[in-house]
């Protein structure tokens, strides 16, 4: 498969890079800063410089043609303010799913984030931030050309992932190593059968492939 990754040199996409060409996937990651290239190419993955907040849709397109799959895991990060919630989690995302449809890539998957809600009240960063990235999930949903899944993490650590999770429509809360959220999202990438769900992820008792098999076509 040739996937494609927005937000290229973030925490989980370095790792989904990592997990996706040692399987023999031809991966690129979408960046911002070309200083970030070299990372990616000792991942085995191809550097994309671009940025998501000024590109044009067809300018995006275009380093999605030919693609089999497209990630959205890229973030404001949590330095950031709510002015880029507003474009990166949400502007971002959606610029990304109008560029693979524009670019014909059905299979799309969003790491986005549990809680994660158009209708989330309050005026905080993190309250901007859930809604962000709810009401671009929300239009992800929307595009019938996309065979979307969205991902929605519980809170993640940097501990060493364990291959196992709870991976449901609806979880409790709870941590997840951003090691398995990339497991499963390599899963899920070339799990088509996982199409239109919103799935919510933290630890568990469940192997991974055993995970995504088990929600798969429900």
């Amino acid at each position: 498969m040739r996937i494609v990754i927005a937000g290229g040199h973030g925490q989980i996409a370095l790792r989904l890079e990592r997990l996706l060409a040692a399987r023999g996937d031809e991966v690129a990651g979408i960046i911002r800063k070309p200083e970030q290239a070299d990372a990616l190419r000792q991942l085995g993955a191809e550097p994309v410089v671009l940025d998501l907040e000024s590109a044009s849709v067809e300018e995006v397109a275009e380093q999605l043609r030919g693609a089999d799959a497209a990630v959205f895991a890229a973030g404001a990060g949590p330095g950031s303010g709510a002015a880029r919630k507003e474009t990166v989690d949400k502007a971002a995302a959606v610029l990304f799913a109008d560029a693979a449809v524009r670019a014909g890539v059905r299979r799309f998957v969003v790491v986005s984030s549990m809680g994660a809600d158009p209708a989330h009240e309050g005026d905080e960063v993190f309250d901007v931030y859930q809604r962000a990235k709810g009401e671009a999930d929300a239009y992800v949903r929307g595009l019938d050309a996309l065979d979307w899944t969205i991902l929605r993490p519980g809170m993640l650590t940097d501990e060493a992932g364990t291959g196992l999770v709870r991976l449901e429509a609806h979880t409790d809360r709870g941590p997840i190593p951003r090691d398995d959220v990339a497991a499963v999202l390599a899963e899920l990438v070339e799990n088509a059968a996982t199409a239109g769900l919103t799935l919510e992820l933290i630890s568990g008792p469940v192997p991974v492939s055993v995970a995504v098999k088990s929600v798969a076509g429900n």
